[in-house]
């Protein structure tokens, strides 16, 4: 029986599913991420499931038989994707099962930003009935909102926005000229283009070291004064200090999900300059928690444990490496029997040829297998003649490029 360690809030469809699959299920979902080493060391769990939980380097030596961590959910920067690279243990998410979740946020956050629909609730629960103020608003219909990242949730918003009666602009890396037209959008060379064209702009894209400050002093110095800035993807990827700036210079109004240096637990005080401005309309991080988004992200979670628990090999894995450093395919044909491959691999041994990865396919009958060997050097044709010859099961032996 496998144990599965949960350490953030799980649905209990989810947990049910796991416990069907025959794991042995861990709940903690209050422990604190400084807390996680030493849970891990306790448990000892073969597979991790957070959510939102900082998942250190320490946390993840802590356990001798850790082999898989899957946050569920799209974004891993809570992860130390490094270290966990490092111990061989994979690290897998749940993409594109929050999308709608995150969409329907996003349209939240603007219509906030054009009808000041929290102030409006504040007022009120005030005692102050301010229509006049209030009665000042631009409207979204036949506006343009630029969605910068157009993975499922910028889709997801273009979607939405054109319900709306908006036009919408775009610009991701993967993005064609050819694909805008069959959506009815307006295709962008550049981010900054999509900035200049918009009334509104939505970014949603991965944080990554090339998106960090994507929104900088240059890209709000090209969006229109008194535009609106949503962003519910991470707080990396704007400058907040600049964006501070433009709030005070150019009328910016934003509605903001996410934060740099926001509070790691579901609680917290939360000191933030940003946060705080009169323009800035905030949430607290909950782009993908709604039911709907939850209950998907388990099944999804139940699918890469399931297939993990089956093959070895993980769902949705951001750390397997593209592209290995072997250089031939050794493929060995053989009789089904115990010791051929550990003769083949005593000969690599010898020749100090390391050994990228392995498949070993059984034929109809499992009385016959063949093995592609990717390995990292050239064996010599002494090393191809021990490997036919030293083993009576061996039946063959070739040597390829890869990719040749």
């Amino acid at each position: 029986m496998q144990r599965v360690l949960i350490a953030d809030k799980f649905e209990k469809v989810g947990v049910d599913g796991l416990k069907d699959l025959g794991c042995d299920v861990i709940e903690r979902p209050d422990v604190k991420a400084e807390e996680l080493p030493a849970l891990i060391a306790q448990v000892n769990p073969k597979i991790l499931i957070v959510r939102s939980k900082k998942v250190t380097e320490d946390a993840l030596k802590a356990g001798s038989r850790l082999s898989l961590v899957i946050r569920a959910g799209a974004g891993i920067d809570t992860i130390d994707v490094a270290a966990a690279s490092r111990l061989g243990i994979f690290v897998s998410n749940c993409p594109g099962k929050n999308s709608i979740a995150v969409a329907e946020l996003v349209m939240g956050l603007l219509m906030s930003c054009d009808r000041r629909i929290p102030d409006q609730v504040a007022e009120l629960r005030q005692g102050v009935w301010n229509k006049g103020e209030y009665s000042k608003a631009r409207g979204l219909h036949g506006r343009t909102l630029g969605i910068v990242g157009f993975g499922q949730i910028g889709r997801e918003v273009a979607k939405r926005a054109q319900a709306f009666g908006m036009k919408v602009v775009s610009w991701s890396r993967q993005l064609t000229i050819d694909e805008c037209r069959k959506l009815g959008i307006e295709y962008a060379q550049t981010a900054l283009e999509v900035a200049r064209q918009s009334d509104a702009v939505t970014i949603n894209v991965a944080s990554t070291p090339e998106t960090k400050h994507l929104v900088n002093a240059e890209f709000l110095a090209a969006m229109k004064p008194g535009a609106y800035l949503i962003n519910t993807s991470r707080g990396s990827v704007v400058d907040e200090e600049a964006l501070l700036a433009a709030i005070a210079s150019k009328g910016i109004r934003c509605g903001l999900d996410v934060y740099q240096n926001e509070p790691g637990g579901s609680k917290g005080t939360f000191d933030s300059a940003l946060a705080k401005s009169p323009n800035v309309y905030g949430t607290h991080h909950v782009g993908a928690s709604t039911d709907q988004a939850q209950i998907a992200i388990a099944h999804e979670v139940i699918r890469i444990v399931q297939h993990f628990l089956e093959s070895g090999t993980a769902y949705h894995c951001v750390n397997r490496l593209a592209k290995s450093s072997a250089t031939h395919v050794l493929s060995v044909r053989h009789q089904n029997r115990p010791g051929v491959l550990a003769h083949v691999f005593r000969v690599l041994n010898d020749e100090k040829i390391n050994v990228e990865e392995v498949e070993n396919i059984a034929y109809h009958g499992a009385e016959a297998a063949s093995a592609r060997i990717h390995v990292s050097g050239v064996p010599s044709e002494r090393a191809i003649r021990d490997i036919q010859a030293g083993n009576e099961h061996v039946i063959s032996v070739d040597l390829t490029e890869v990719g040749g």
